[in-house]
């Protein structure tokens, strides 16, 4: 006995030393995992009750029943048995809620794969919205995760905003359709959306003392607000009747519904409107039924989230998504509810943001010349554009911006001959059936954007058309195989064959402007005889 004493000895300080040493390290190695966000804190007493009992009971038996389900799922996918799969996709995530990959693929999954399985659009619809939900259960699980923020944005900018999915048109309507629904208009006061209480607790704080409203709720027969919430919603956003006539405050009314819409937009999409004020305040007004405005929310969202605030995916994520939501950033329906024969204009709100990612680009990478060529080429794009749009006044701020730019260069024209040079180029040297067709184009395009309600972008197109005619008339039109029929017949034409091929709602409201133009003609008359007159260039 005597000679074991000292190793005994020895072995009890030796297992003190390593249980200090253990001590230590865990200790720094959880200050590590607060510190870098590696586990979220409350995790489990805030997560739902499945996930909370995995976590805790199921301990390292939750990855052998995982991977069991991952089997399964796989054979369910095999047999074409999808519908079975989006529960096994949501047990999966229970027993595995930080497994970001999971998520990922189980989404992507979805809203790739099983989705293009199905011919109807709709049906397409439904498996691309349930990858979609499968991102927002991760997020909530994850919501420090960055990657789920740039994949979720990656589906909306490539799955929903691209045009390579043969539905892509149905995916914008629907996603038009339900956000117009939720928020009520098409634009809605963001800054008093955000204002507006997003928890039963914010909206008791936000009422006064003295309402009566919870009382007035149970009298209608709505014992909750979960109740109250889910009649809004089966009413498609309009406030129950029976409670409204039974509330005196007016303001009340207007508070409890702005609740009520903030609730349902954060179930339906995770936004929230004071995310969407920052994202609008940075970018410009983005229109919020459009794919791109949800790119850049989630990948924003993304950057904040990573470390040192940088994510190269997300950043590029944002500079493509504006530059799509500048030539096609606003949505126009050719009556007051959404349609599926919607039209995309531009969103010229964002322009000084497209511009400045340019700017910070050419900085970054001062000897690449690459990126010089293409804030050039997309300047000389804009401000054609914003002319051809009306948007006269911009168009001229970043014509100003591009001569600074190019100022040691013998290359300035002035604004009008610039914007127009795109134009004549073509017309100049263009044929008959060209020049026809172009200005048949303007012409068309014009009418179009006449019965979608945008009548400064029409009258804009019909003065481009115009001066395209008078540039081919003095330079091609003096003999008469090469004339082109006069510029009033040519307008009178299409616009008829506008009214007779274009759904109801946007001929009426072609007809209708026609008619007040024929109403004002001497004075249109007189606008018309002044740009014939004007000088070609």
């Amino acid at each position: 006995m005597t000679e074991k004493r000292p190793i005994v000895l020895i072995a009890f300080v030796a297992g003190i030393l390593l249980l200090a040493g253990n001590m230590f390290v865990q200790s720094r190695l959880d200050n590590s995992i607060r510190e870098n966000k590696l586990i979220d804190e409350q995790f489990v007493e805030g997560a739902p009750p499945m996930v909370a009992f995995t976590t805790v009971a199921l301990g390292g038996f939750r990855g052998l029943i995982a991977d069991f389900l991952w089997l399964r799922a796989i054979s369910m996918q095999e047999q074409g048995k999808y519908f079975e799969m989006v529960q096994l996709a949501s047990w999966i995530m229970k027993l595995q809620p930080k497994s970001t990959a999971t998520a990922a693929y189980l989404a992507w999954n979805m809203a790739y794969n099983i989705s293009v399985t199905y011919s109807s659009p709709a049906d397409r619809w439904r498996w691309v919205n349930k990858g979609i939900d499968l991102y927002h259960e991760a997020l909530l699980y994850n919501p420090n995760d960055p990657v789920l923020y740039k994949e979720l944005g990656w589906i909306y900018q490539h799955k929903l905003g691209n045009i390579l999915d043969d539905a892509q048109r149905y995916y914008k309507y629907q996603m038009a359709l339900r956000m117009i629904t939720i928020l009520g208009k098409h634009y809605p006061d963001w800054k008093e959306l955000a204002e507006a209480p997003a928890t039963e607790a914010g909206l008791k704080a936000a009422l006064k003392t003295e309402s009566t409203f919870f009382i007035e709720m149970k009298d209608a027969g709505y014992d909750s607000l979960d109740q109250l919430s889910e009649a809004f919603r089966e009413a498609e956003g309009v406030f129950p009747e029976k409670l409204a006539v039974k509330m005196k405050n007016k303001d009340e009314v207007r508070l409890i519904t702005n609740y009520l819409r903030v609730r349902w937009l954060r179930d339906a999409t995770m936004l929230t409107p004071s995310d969407i004020l920052r994202v609008n305040e940075k970018y410009g007004d983005l229109d919020w039924v459009l794919p791109e405005s949800f790119a850049i929310y989630w990948a924003m969202l993304g950057i904040e989230k990573s470390p040192d605030r940088k994510s190269v995916d997300c950043s590029r994520m944002i500079t493509q998504s504006l530059q799509v939501t500048f030539t096609n950033g606003r949505m126009l329906f050719p009556g007051d509810k959404p349609a599926e024969n919607f039209l995309l204009i531009p969103n010229f709100s964002v322009a000084d943001a497209v511009r400045q990612s340019y700017l910070d680009a050419i900085q970054e990478n001062p000897d690449i010349k690459s990126f010089r060529d293409a804030y050039e080429n997309f300047m000389s794009r804009a401000i054609t554009t914003m002319y051809s749009y009306g948007q006269y006044t911009k168009a001229q701020e970043f014509y100003d911006y591009l001569t600074d730019h190019k100022k040691n260069r013998n290359t300035r024209l002035p604004f009008d001959q610039f914007v127009l040079k795109h134009w004549q180029e073509e017309i100049k040297d263009a044929g008959f059936k060209q020049a026809n067709d172009m200005i048949n184009g303007l012409i068309f395009r014009s009418c179009v954007l006449l019965g979608y309600g945008d009548k400064t972008a029409a009258d804009a197109h019909l003065q481009l058309a115009r001066m395209a005619y008078n540039r081919y008339m003095k330079d091609m039109g003096t003999e008469s195989r090469t004339a082109l029929p006069p510029f009033s017949q040519m307008t009178s034409e299409i616009a008829q064959a506008c009214i007779r091929s274009l759904p109801g709602e946007i001929a009426d409201r072609i007809k209708a402007q026609l008619l007040l133009e024929a109403q004002q003609a001497p004075a249109e008359n007189k606008a018309e005889n002044k740009a014939e007159t004007a000088p070609a260039n």
